[in-house]
């Protein structure tokens, strides 16, 4: 289901500019009705963006749904695709950061044919990290103890699956 980029701003623009019915702005951004009307009456002050410079929707599909009440307003495809995110380092919270040694040394035990730069995807840990508890070395080896990475948060089924998946097909 596509959303528009910060839906509310874009409901306080078509709002402002355009003459759409609240449940048409409604369903394009994904709000309540209550919500629009409250953009409407001014008890919500917000900025508005203009979805069409976005590149979310055109002016001629906005006419349109004025002059049909019962039309949807329907988003752009490609306009997602220019702000997802890149598959990359996710933010771990920090109460869970002392998390991870427990999850590195549980799936160097039940996974060991996992590489390091592939627990290091899973995880988000350092290769360091990794070696210093393969050898023993870790400044704080007394009290890390295996615990699955999936319980804690760190990662899903599918993706450990994923990557050992990966390494067997190799």
């Amino acid at each position: 289901m596509a959303v528009p980029l910060m839906p509310k701003s874009t409901a306080a623009w078509l709002v402002d500019n355009t003459t759409l019915s609240f449940e048409q702005i409604a369903n394009f951004c994904h709000l309540h009705v209550l919500e629009i009307q409250a953009m409407a009456d001014g008890d919500v002050n917000m900025l508005g963006i203009n979805p069409v410079a976005q590149g979310q929707l055109t002016q001629d599909e906005i006419e349109l749904c004025q002059k049909d009440p019962t039309r949807s307003l329907t988003l752009l495809g490609e306009s997602n695709e220019k702000y997802r995110r890149s598959p990359g380092a996710r933010y771990v919270p920090i109460a869970k950061r002392q998390d991870k040694p427990d999850a590195v040394i549980w799936l160097l035990r039940h996974h060991a044919e996992l590489s390091d730069a592939q627990i290091i995807k899973l995880v988000g840990t350092t290769k360091n990290t990794i070696e210093k508890i393969r050898t023993r070395n870790h400044w704080n080896i007394q009290h890390i103890h295996p615990r699955s990475p999936i319980e804690m948060g760190l990662c899903t089924q599918d993706e450990i699956d994923m990557e050992v998946g990966k390494h067997a097909a190799s």
